[in-house]
């Protein structure tokens, strides 16, 4: 079992940045695929970024393509997610999730669905005002 606790969510005004933090429980953080989601009010769960098992793939949605910047760090267990240039249209909650993956695969591949994660976080609230 992965417990995922996500952080550093809160009311910013548009323009702004927040860094998101997921620290993971576990011994076996380097095998984990990671990946950020976030879910607004009566919408469905969408993708927002992802990151290899080795770090050295990411991924973004359109949305934020250019303004967020994914990253881990496996020695603290934690991922991050770096969001400038906040517009209203990032206000959701934001998840954190994870996939296992075979240690002895390449551990360069991303993930960008839903169902393809084992593990979830409880989110974090990110609140953008103009």
């Amino acid at each position: 079992q992965v417990q995922l606790v996500e952080s550093g969510g809160g009311l910013v005004q548009t323009g702004g940045s927040l860094r998101l933090s997921c620290v993971a429980s576990g011994r076996a953080f380097s095998n984990y695929a990671m990946g950020w989601f976030r879910q607004a009010p009566g919408k469905e769960r969408d993708f927002v970024s992802a990151i290899s098992r080795k770090g050295d793939n990411q991924f973004y949605a359109d949305s934020v393509k250019g303004r967020s910047t994914i990253s881990r760090d496996n020695a603290k267990n934690t991922m991050y997610l770096q969001m400038n240039s906040l517009r209203s249209e990032d206000t959701a909650v934001y998840y954190c999730a994870v996939r296992m993956t075979d240690p002895f695969s390449s551990g360069s591949f991303y993930y960008k669905r839903t169902p393809e994660y084992n593990y979830w976080g409880q989110g974090t609230q990110v609140t953008v005002s103009s």
